[in-house]
């Protein structure tokens, strides 16, 4: 039996200008097509762990280390306290 394949919905979306230039320019960076770069930047904000569709690990972990140098270190713990009091009521 022969495999059946995924139907795409083709869909149209209206962009600024410059964003659209700033995709396309990404995604060339990276590649890949347009259309791809967009899929992978909405499935990273839907995904509630984002973890788990890392395409690329070390641009990854290079982001959260720059992310983290942001925060003072009282502020991360306070963020850890009111987390694990959140978790424990």
């Amino acid at each position: 039996m022969a495999k059946t394949a995924l139907k795409k919905e083709k869909w149209t979306l209206s962009f600024d200008p410059r964003l659209k230039s700033l995709v396309v320019k990404a995604a060339r960076r990276k590649g890949v097509y347009p259309v791809t770069l967009l899929e992978e930047i909405v499935r990273e904000r839907f995904n509630p762990y984002g973890h788990t569709d890392v395409k690329d690990s070390l641009e990854y972990l290079t982001a959260l280390r720059k992310e983290s140098r942001k925060q003072p270190d009282k502020e991360f713990l306070a963020e850890i306290e009111a987390w694990q009091k959140s978790r424990s009521s």
